[in-house]
């Protein structure tokens, strides 16, 4: 028996965080990520950790992505004193992404503590700072995938190539006693074929799968659609002497773009203009992924044996000073403009898109996902003014969303995926917004017949073999409007339990699974109702 804990990325993309209990008490996490969204979602780093850091015996990390580890500098700061296993590309890719989070989490809590002093009002302090993020790369421990880690308590742990990011991996654990048990905690699932990294592993058994739903609900454009339709964004505004703008994250999404530039620059179709990658964070991130070819997937290693270097070309110009960064915006011309963050949240790409926005003729190439109330999301949703530094832009600029450049697999790719699993797990959606994964959960219901839940922020869930008993969820008790979570959530709980009242009697659900369903929906309504009496 086991207990996990829904402590983030449960009816959210972000902040990933998942407690995992064995039954001789050892606590264990996979993943500390932040929240990311808009100040509605980000409140909750703030929020209690739902569990004492200095109890936990280990954490697991899937990947470098700051939404699943960045918050692991303030885990360390709070207490937590084991070892952090993850694969080594992720360990080095971590040395550099978390103090970056750090940096930007000290200026944004010196820039809130100027506002408020000019209000009579306390200082803010940062989630955490540099040297929080630089003494938690001490409990950093790498380890080789496919290779067995036993822990104490007759738990074991092993990590799969997922085939998301370079080191990416889903975690597999084992846990042994007299009727053993494996769970799996996907991380983020990569699609098949993309550039650079190799193709996810599989699994063929599972009791309990924790699986990602990020595209749940749709499918990506075909990638030679995307990479058409990348370099008919760049032609347009060659064309007319205006940049191309690209917010990119800095892991894995800036050199594919790197990558697929220098293919279009070795076909002869790359017009002659600058490519700037402006983040200092991408730019140390690309000096990682060359140093790790043997990551590389067949077909980027041919490019290198044919003597390219496929993350690098004559025009490619990196601009790591601030200096450097505004003088892209000084000079006339067309060029490519790269730069941080993906989400148009933080980072040198809002001063680009100050200056070239309004601008006809300029081009704003989104290649990733956008979480709701970004900055990011509003223009791939269309919206025609933003608000940037405090003053509204116009979009005159022409919007490019290309989804098939996703490191995240879609609908298809993840029926595939937990398809190939042939002990028809109980299957956990996670990672998801709420919207992606119930077609999802519906898909994996109607055509592979498994059992499927959607767990709540902070649910908890306690796994026997081949019997889920979820508990409730736990109270969010610090920096959190309780009265307005607890609202909120009843209200999306009324709307699942007349959902599943009408599956339950058109027979489209077995009546006695529904029957428990609503049960566990009535139980959690009952807590929230006590939290809206307070």
């Amino acid at each position: 028996m086991a207990r996990v804990t829904c402590l983030g990325a449960a009816e959210t993309v972000t902040g990933s965080n998942f407690l995992l209990e064995t039954q001789d008490g050892r606590k264990h996490l996979i993943d500390c990520g932040l929240f990311q969204g808009g100040r509605e979602v980000e409140r909750f780093n703030w929020t209690d950790w739902g569990y004492d850091p200095r109890e936990i015996q280990a954490l697991f990390l899937t990947h470098a992505h700051i939404d699943h580890s960045g918050r692991i500098p303030k885990l360390v700061k709070d207490g937590f004193q084991g070892p952090i296993y993850t694969t080594g590309p992720t360990a080095e890719l971590c040395g550099i992404m978390l103090e970056d989070s750090a940096h930007i989490q000290e200026m944004e809590a010196q820039w809130q503590s100027r506002k408020r002093k000019r209000q009579g009002r306390d200082e803010v302090e940062p989630l955490y700072t540099v040297e929080d993020a630089k003494a938690c790369l001490g409990f950093f421990s790498a380890v080789e995938r496919d290779r067995w880690i036993e822990l104490d308590g007759g738990l074991s742990a092993r990590f799969r190539n997922a085939g998301h990011i370079l080191g990416s991996s889903f975690l597999e654990i084992r846990l042994q006693g007299e009727e053993p048990m494996d769970i799996v905690f996907t991380g983020d699932i990569g699609q098949r074929d993309q550039l650079i990294v190799k193709n996810p592993e599989t699994v063929t058994e599972a009791d309990y799968v924790f699986l990602e739903s990020t595209y749940g609900n749709r499918l990506h454009r075909s990638f030679e659609e995307s990479r058409r339709e990348l370099l008919e964004a760049i032609q347009f505004s060659a064309s007319r002497g205006e940049k191309v703008l690209i917010p990119a994250f800095a892991v894995e999404r800036t050199q594919e773009i790197i990558y697929m530039l220098g293919e279009f620059q070795r076909e002869g179709e790359l017009p002659d203009i600058p490519i700037y990658l402006d983040s200092p964070l991408a730019i140390k991130a690309t000096e990682i992924f060359r140093k790790s070819r043997d990551s590389f997937d067949e077909k980027a290693q041919a490019i290198v044996q044919q003597g390219f270097d496929p993350l690098d070309m004559d025009n490619l110009r990196f601009t790591p000073s601030t200096q450097e960064s505004m003088a892209i915006n000084e000079e006339q011309g067309p060029a490519i403009v790269i730069a941080g963050n993906g989400m148009c949240t933080a980072g040198r790409i809002k001063h680009h898109l100050k200056h070239n926005l309004w601008r006809e003729g300029a081009s704003l190439v989104i290649v990733g996902f956008q979480a709701a109330g970004t900055t990011g999301r509003k223009l791939a949703e269309g919206s025609s003014q933003v608000r940037i530094f405090g003053e509204d832009i116009s979009v005159r600029a022409r919007v490019f969303t290309i989804g098939g450049f996703s490191a995240h697999a879609d609908q298809k790719d993840l029926l595939d995926w937990v398809g190939g699993i042939a002990t028809s797990p109980h299957i956990f959606l996670v990672h998801g917004e709420r919207s992606a994964s119930d077609i999802l959960a519906e898909k994996i219901r109607s055509q592979l017949g498994f059992n499927v839940s959607i767990p709540g922020f902070r649910e908890r869930l306690t796994l026997k073999p081949r019997e889920t008993v979820p508990e409730g969820a736990l109270p969010v008790t610090e920096g959190v409007d309780v009265i307005t979570q607890a609202h909120n959530r009843l209200v999306d709980l009324e709307k699942r339990l007349k959902e599943l009242r009408k599956r339950v009697a058109s027979r489209e659900l077995d009546k006695r699974l529904g029957e428990e369903e609503l049960e566990r929906l009535e139980a959690v309504q009952a807590e929230i109702d006590a939290l809206l009496r307070l």
